[in-house]
């Protein structure tokens, strides 16, 4: 693990515990906990849906953030059983991470959470032909791409999994950075060389962005005035209008409430974040 990531670890870990400990346990929703999607200990998800539940529901998949080589289901537990509160079952999952896995490992790892979402769904309250996909930072990076092989059958061939049937109404793309190209061709130090590892950086399966067309899901985009990954926000917005995709682009906070930042719509005690994730719920149910 590169110095970079391991920074990665010790900070964010230490930020996501005192933000947690800040923000009580969503009542109402049904958590089932600890569910093994796959063979290993490491594919773990947990399934949330609000506890009066009695049909198949639209189904939010959340794709963790943590530059691919951070982070867990538990540490967006208390985010995505706020989202459950909506009117959602929620799939919150771990995937494989870098430096010991690497690229595509964590794009498989959503794949195989499909395929178990379509032998599942009745146990579950899910319902494959209405996922919406949620992910911030890497997590975003990751669902647009996901979305981009879902979407694009040439693209799709470049990877060795098949999609399963199932149909993604919508994207919730925060905080994300979009251009993996662009990562693959930089000097790759740190956190990006730990996920991309040795691959040719003109592998076709880096152009996610040339990738999309025809046929991607529209997307609500967020970003905060304080988020470093603002900049990538509303050029990603705007290459999805210029292809005939529907998008939104949203911008909270103000430039000196520093507390509305990178990921802060995962901390769903903020003002911010409740307006944040009403918006991308509304959204999504709005491609119902």
């Amino acid at each position: 693990m590169s110095f970079a990531s391991f920074m990665m670890n010790r900070m964010f870990a230490k930020g996501d515990a005192e933000r947690d400990s800040k923000i009580p346990i969503p009542e109402s929703v049904t958590a089932c906990s600890d569910i093994r999607y796959y063979d290993g200990k490491e594919f773990l998800t947990d399934i949330y849906y609000p506890e009066d539940s009695n049909t198949n529901l639209p189904t939010i998949v959340s794709i963790h953030g943590g530059g691919y080589v951070y982070g867990s289901k538990e540490i967006y537990r208390r985010y995505c059983m706020d989202l459950a509160k909506r009117g959602f079952s929620v799939v919150n999952f771990n995937y494989r991470l870098a430096p010991k896995s690497k690229f595509p490992a964590p794009l498989v790892d959503t794949n195989r959470v499909m395929e178990w979402i379509c032998a599942n769904a009745d146990k579950f309250y899910l319902s494959p032909d209405k996922i919406f996909i949620v992910g911030d930072s890497a997590g975003a990076q990751l669902a647009s791409q996901y979305a981009a092989i879902w979407s694009n059958k040439e693209y799709a061939k470049l990877f060795d999994f098949a999609v399963p049937n199932i149909n993604i109404c919508a994207l919730g793309l925060n905080c994300g950075g979009y251009n993996l190209w662009e990562n693959a061709h930089g000097e790759r130090k740190g956190i990006q060389k730990d996920y991309l590892g040795k691959l040719n950086p003109d592998d076709p399966r880096f152009d996610v962005l040339g990738a999309i067309g025809k046929g991607f899901p529209p997307a609500h985009i967020t970003t905060a005035h304080n988020d470093f990954l603002k900049p990538a926000a509303q050029p990603m917005c705007d290459l999805l209008n210029e292809r005939g995709i529907e998008a939104q682009c949203h911008i909270y906070g103000a430039e000196n409430k520093k507390e509305v930042a990178h990921v802060f719509h995962v901390n769903i005690i903020l003002d911010e974040a409740k307006e944040c994730n009403d918006s991308q719920c509304n959204f999504f149910k709005s491609k119902l």
